[in-house]
Protein backbone atom coordinates (compact mmCIF):
# COMPACT_ATOMS: atom_id res chain seq x y z
CA UNK A 1 0.00 0.00 0.00
CA UNK A 2 1.12 3.54 -0.48
CA UNK A 3 0.70 5.33 2.33
CA UNK A 4 1.65 9.08 2.10
CA UNK A 5 2.79 11.45 4.31
CA UNK A 6 2.47 15.15 3.05
CA UNK A 7 4.22 18.00 5.30
CA UNK A 8 3.83 21.40 3.75
CA UNK A 9 0.85 22.76 2.43
CA UNK A 10 1.23 26.37 1.15
CA UNK A 11 0.97 27.37 -2.57
CA UNK A 12 2.68 24.31 -3.76
CA UNK A 13 2.36 21.91 -1.99
CA UNK A 14 -1.15 21.95 -1.32
CA UNK A 15 -1.64 21.74 -5.20
CA UNK A 16 0.99 18.61 -5.21
CA UNK A 17 -0.99 17.11 -3.04
CA UNK A 18 -4.31 17.40 -4.35
CA UNK A 19 -3.20 15.97 -7.67
CA UNK A 20 -1.63 13.04 -5.85
CA UNK A 21 -4.54 12.35 -3.39
CA UNK A 22 -6.28 9.93 -6.14
CA UNK A 23 -3.76 8.03 -7.12
CA UNK A 24 -2.49 6.51 -3.44
CA UNK A 25 -3.88 4.33 -1.06
CA UNK A 26 -3.76 6.62 1.51
CA UNK A 27 -2.72 10.61 2.21
CA UNK A 28 -1.49 11.58 5.86
CA UNK A 29 -1.06 15.26 6.52
CA UNK A 30 -0.18 17.45 8.88
CA UNK A 31 0.74 21.26 8.89
CA UNK A 32 2.09 23.61 10.82
CA UNK A 33 -0.35 26.38 9.81
CA UNK A 34 -3.94 25.53 10.86
CA UNK A 35 -5.27 28.11 8.22
CA UNK A 36 -3.56 25.88 5.57
CA UNK A 37 -4.49 22.51 6.57
CA UNK A 38 -8.24 23.93 6.66
CA UNK A 39 -8.30 26.04 3.03
CA UNK A 40 -6.80 22.17 1.72
CA UNK A 41 -9.19 19.60 3.84
CA UNK A 42 -12.16 22.00 3.30
CA UNK A 43 -11.82 20.97 -0.33
CA UNK A 44 -11.62 17.38 0.28
CA UNK A 45 -13.20 16.69 3.27
CA UNK A 46 -15.18 13.96 1.41
CA UNK A 47 -12.43 12.20 0.34
CA UNK A 48 -11.72 8.88 2.67
CA UNK A 49 -8.36 8.78 1.25
CA UNK A 50 -7.50 12.04 3.62
CA UNK A 51 -6.33 11.85 6.81
CA UNK A 52 -5.23 14.11 9.63
CA UNK A 53 -2.77 14.16 12.13
CA UNK A 54 -1.84 16.25 15.08
CA UNK A 55 1.60 15.42 15.59
CA UNK A 56 4.37 14.15 13.17
CA UNK A 57 5.00 11.25 15.45
CA UNK A 58 1.48 9.65 14.37
CA UNK A 59 1.88 11.02 10.64
CA UNK A 60 5.63 8.94 10.40
CA UNK A 61 3.85 5.93 11.86
CA UNK A 62 1.36 5.67 9.33
CA UNK A 63 3.22 6.57 5.96
CA UNK A 64 5.49 4.48 4.39
CA UNK A 65 6.34 7.72 1.73
CA UNK A 66 6.74 10.76 3.31
CA UNK A 67 6.88 13.73 1.03
CA UNK A 68 7.98 17.09 2.51
CA UNK A 69 7.53 20.60 0.81
CA UNK A 70 8.52 23.22 3.20
CA UNK A 71 10.22 26.91 3.12
CA UNK A 72 13.56 26.66 3.93
CA UNK A 73 16.66 24.71 5.54
CA UNK A 74 15.73 25.59 9.54
CA UNK A 75 11.54 23.86 8.46
CA UNK A 76 13.20 20.75 7.33
CA UNK A 77 15.46 20.89 10.56
CA UNK A 78 12.29 21.28 12.50
CA UNK A 79 10.05 18.62 10.90
CA UNK A 80 12.97 15.90 10.70
CA UNK A 81 15.68 16.61 13.35
CA UNK A 82 14.17 17.67 16.54
CA UNK A 83 13.41 16.02 18.96
CA UNK A 84 9.50 15.54 18.04
CA UNK A 85 10.94 15.22 14.53
CA UNK A 86 10.45 12.49 11.84
CA UNK A 87 13.78 10.84 12.13
CA UNK A 88 12.63 9.19 15.58
CA UNK A 89 9.90 7.61 14.49
CA UNK A 90 10.50 6.66 11.03
CA UNK A 91 10.25 2.48 10.22
CA UNK A 92 13.16 1.25 7.87
CA UNK A 93 12.91 1.63 4.26
CA UNK A 94 10.48 4.62 4.23
CA UNK A 95 11.17 6.38 1.11
CA UNK A 96 11.40 10.11 1.60
CA UNK A 97 10.82 12.30 -0.82
CA UNK A 98 11.53 16.35 -0.28
CA UNK A 99 10.76 18.91 -2.74
CA UNK A 100 11.99 21.98 -0.77
CA UNK A 101 14.57 23.97 -2.76
CA UNK A 102 17.31 23.94 0.14
CA UNK A 103 21.00 23.75 0.77
CA UNK A 104 23.20 21.36 -0.22
CA UNK A 105 24.61 20.78 3.54
CA UNK A 106 20.92 20.27 4.99
CA UNK A 107 20.75 17.43 2.14
CA UNK A 108 23.93 15.69 2.95
CA UNK A 109 23.06 15.82 6.80
CA UNK A 110 19.13 14.17 6.32
CA UNK A 111 20.84 11.70 3.68
CA UNK A 112 23.29 10.57 6.21
CA UNK A 113 20.86 10.45 9.24
CA UNK A 114 18.03 8.54 7.07
CA UNK A 115 20.63 6.42 5.70
CA UNK A 116 21.34 5.32 9.37
CA UNK A 117 18.03 4.31 9.78
CA UNK A 118 18.06 2.27 6.86
CA UNK A 119 15.76 4.73 4.66
CA UNK A 120 15.85 6.35 1.18
CA UNK A 121 16.35 10.25 1.50
CA UNK A 122 16.06 12.06 -1.93
CA UNK A 123 16.35 15.71 -2.63
CA UNK A 124 13.64 16.31 -5.13
CA UNK A 125 13.22 20.03 -5.55
CA UNK A 126 11.29 21.20 -7.99
CA UNK A 127 10.57 24.30 -11.26
CA UNK A 128 7.16 25.16 -12.85
CA UNK A 129 5.77 27.50 -10.26
CA UNK A 130 2.26 27.37 -8.85
CA UNK A 131 1.05 27.16 -12.50
CA UNK A 132 2.87 23.81 -12.84
CA UNK A 133 2.09 22.30 -9.31
CA UNK A 134 -1.81 23.17 -10.29
CA UNK A 135 -1.74 21.80 -13.74
CA UNK A 136 0.69 18.85 -12.47
CA UNK A 137 3.42 19.73 -15.18
CA UNK A 138 6.15 20.43 -12.17
CA UNK A 139 9.72 19.40 -13.73
CA UNK A 140 11.51 17.68 -11.10
CA UNK A 141 15.13 17.05 -10.48
CA UNK A 142 15.93 14.09 -7.95
CA UNK A 143 19.28 13.12 -6.30
CA UNK A 144 19.51 10.09 -3.78
CA UNK A 145 20.13 6.52 -4.20
CA UNK A 146 18.69 4.84 -7.83
CA UNK A 147 17.40 1.77 -6.00
CA UNK A 148 13.52 3.51 -5.29
CA UNK A 149 13.77 6.08 -8.59
CA UNK A 150 10.83 4.08 -9.93
CA UNK A 151 9.00 4.37 -7.13
CA UNK A 152 9.52 8.39 -6.60
CA UNK A 153 8.82 8.51 -10.32
CA UNK A 154 5.58 7.04 -10.19
CA UNK A 155 4.42 8.92 -6.90
CA UNK A 156 6.01 12.57 -8.25
CA UNK A 157 4.66 12.27 -11.72
CA UNK A 158 0.87 12.46 -10.47
CA UNK A 159 2.44 16.26 -10.21
CA UNK A 160 5.14 16.52 -12.58
CA UNK A 161 5.81 16.02 -16.55
CA UNK A 162 9.55 16.00 -16.26
CA UNK A 163 11.29 13.91 -13.74
CA UNK A 164 15.25 13.44 -14.02
CA UNK A 165 17.27 11.51 -12.00
CA UNK A 166 20.20 13.81 -11.38
CA UNK A 167 22.73 11.48 -9.63
CA UNK A 168 23.87 11.30 -5.97
CA UNK A 169 22.23 12.74 -3.02
CA UNK A 170 22.91 16.73 -3.41
CA UNK A 171 22.58 16.89 -7.28
CA UNK A 172 18.90 17.36 -7.36
CA UNK A 173 19.68 20.76 -5.29
CA UNK A 174 22.70 21.91 -6.91
CA UNK A 175 20.33 21.03 -10.29
CA UNK A 176 17.96 23.60 -9.33
CA UNK A 177 20.65 25.72 -8.30
CA UNK A 178 21.62 25.87 -11.67
CA UNK A 179 17.98 26.56 -12.44
CA UNK A 180 17.89 29.75 -10.28
CA UNK A 181 20.45 31.31 -12.15
CA UNK A 182 19.43 31.05 -15.39
CA UNK A 183 15.20 31.90 -14.35
CA UNK A 184 16.84 35.22 -12.39
CA UNK A 185 18.72 36.58 -14.97
CA UNK A 186 15.96 35.54 -17.34
CA UNK A 187 13.52 37.98 -15.91
CA UNK A 188 16.17 40.26 -15.05
CA UNK A 189 16.58 40.91 -18.84
CA UNK A 190 13.15 40.18 -19.34
CA UNK A 191 12.75 43.39 -17.09
CA UNK A 192 14.97 45.35 -18.90
CA UNK A 193 13.68 44.36 -22.65
CA UNK A 194 10.04 45.29 -20.80
CA UNK A 195 11.17 48.60 -20.04
CA UNK A 196 12.90 49.82 -23.12
CA UNK A 197 9.59 48.60 -24.84
CA UNK A 198 7.55 50.64 -22.77
CA UNK A 199 9.41 53.83 -23.12
CA UNK A 200 9.70 53.05 -27.12
CA UNK A 201 5.60 52.95 -27.08
CA UNK A 202 5.81 49.58 -28.66
CA UNK A 203 2.57 47.37 -28.44
CA UNK A 204 2.78 44.70 -26.39
CA UNK A 205 0.81 42.06 -28.12
CA UNK A 206 2.70 42.35 -31.05
CA UNK A 207 5.98 42.08 -29.26
CA UNK A 208 4.57 38.97 -27.29
CA UNK A 209 3.82 37.38 -30.92
CA UNK A 210 7.10 37.85 -32.68
CA UNK A 211 9.25 37.47 -29.55
CA UNK A 212 7.95 34.26 -28.46
CA UNK A 213 8.04 32.46 -31.51
CA UNK A 214 12.27 33.89 -31.90
CA UNK A 215 14.99 32.56 -29.85
CA UNK A 216 13.64 35.49 -26.67
CA UNK A 217 11.27 33.31 -25.84
CA UNK A 218 11.19 31.30 -22.79
CA UNK A 219 8.96 30.48 -19.74
CA UNK A 220 9.14 33.72 -18.27
CA UNK A 221 8.46 34.93 -21.47
CA UNK A 222 5.36 33.57 -21.94
CA UNK A 223 4.36 33.71 -18.70
CA UNK A 224 5.19 37.16 -17.09
CA UNK A 225 5.03 39.46 -20.38
CA UNK A 226 1.69 40.53 -19.72
CA UNK A 227 1.45 40.77 -15.82
CA UNK A 228 4.67 43.01 -16.21
CA UNK A 229 3.75 45.15 -18.83
CA UNK A 230 0.34 45.95 -16.87
CA UNK A 231 2.21 45.63 -13.06
CA UNK A 232 0.58 42.81 -11.60
CA UNK A 233 2.63 40.83 -9.40
CA UNK A 234 -0.29 39.50 -6.50
CA UNK A 235 0.58 35.86 -7.23
CA UNK A 236 3.50 33.16 -8.26
CA UNK A 237 7.17 33.10 -6.82
CA UNK A 238 7.76 35.07 -3.68
CA UNK A 239 10.42 37.46 -4.06
CA UNK A 240 11.36 36.13 -0.30
CA UNK A 241 11.78 32.60 -2.04
CA UNK A 242 14.27 34.17 -4.68
CA UNK A 243 16.28 35.86 -2.18
CA UNK A 244 16.88 32.53 -0.22
CA UNK A 245 17.48 30.77 -3.49
CA UNK A 246 19.84 32.98 -4.59
CA UNK A 247 21.60 33.35 -1.26
CA UNK A 248 21.83 29.64 -0.94
CA UNK A 249 23.41 29.66 -4.57
CA UNK A 250 26.33 32.32 -4.00
CA UNK A 251 27.37 30.16 -0.52
CA UNK A 252 27.74 27.53 -2.63
CA UNK A 253 29.72 29.38 -4.86
CA UNK A 254 32.11 30.53 -1.95
CA UNK A 255 32.92 26.01 -1.56
CA UNK A 256 33.79 25.25 -5.41
CA UNK A 257 35.67 29.50 -5.51
CA UNK A 258 34.07 30.88 -8.40
CA UNK A 259 32.37 33.91 -9.18
CA UNK A 260 28.92 34.34 -10.56
CA UNK A 261 28.77 38.41 -10.78
CA UNK A 262 25.62 38.33 -12.76
CA UNK A 263 23.58 36.66 -9.83
CA UNK A 264 25.16 38.89 -6.81
CA UNK A 265 23.93 41.58 -8.86
CA UNK A 266 20.68 40.23 -9.48
CA UNK A 267 20.36 38.84 -5.58
CA UNK A 268 20.85 42.38 -4.40
CA UNK A 269 17.63 43.47 -6.41
CA UNK A 270 15.71 40.87 -4.58
CA UNK A 271 17.23 42.47 -1.65
CA UNK A 272 16.55 45.66 -2.28
CA UNK A 273 12.66 44.59 -3.27
CA UNK A 274 12.24 42.49 -0.18
CA UNK A 275 13.24 45.72 2.16
CA UNK A 276 11.03 47.98 0.27
CA UNK A 277 7.91 45.61 1.43
CA UNK A 278 7.29 43.69 -1.41
CA UNK A 279 8.19 40.29 0.12
CA UNK A 280 5.36 38.30 -1.28
CA UNK A 281 4.87 39.37 -4.81
CA UNK A 282 5.75 37.75 -7.88
CA UNK A 283 9.78 37.58 -8.45
CA UNK A 284 8.54 39.05 -11.96
CA UNK A 285 8.82 42.76 -9.78
CA UNK A 286 11.70 43.07 -10.46
CA UNK A 287 10.76 45.54 -13.37
CA UNK A 288 9.58 48.30 -10.35
CA UNK A 289 13.36 48.99 -9.67
CA UNK A 290 13.46 50.24 -13.79
CA UNK A 291 9.83 51.71 -13.89
CA UNK A 292 10.92 54.57 -11.27
CA UNK A 293 13.84 55.40 -13.19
Amino acid sequence: MKKVGFIGLGVMGSNMAKNLINHVDQLNIISRNSKKTFNFTSKLKKNKKLKIFDKLEDLTKQSNIIISCVGNDRDLKDIFLTKKGIINYVSKNTVIIDHTTASAEITEVLYKKFLIKKCFFYDAPVSGGEIGAINGTLSIMVGGNKKKINLIKNIVSNYSKSIVYMGKSGNGQLTKMVNQICVASIIQGLAEGLFFAKKKKLNVDNLIKVIGNGAGQSWQFDNRTKTMWDNKFNFGFMNKLMLKDLKIILKETKNVNINLPITKIIKGYYSNLVRKGYSHEDTSNLIRLLNKN
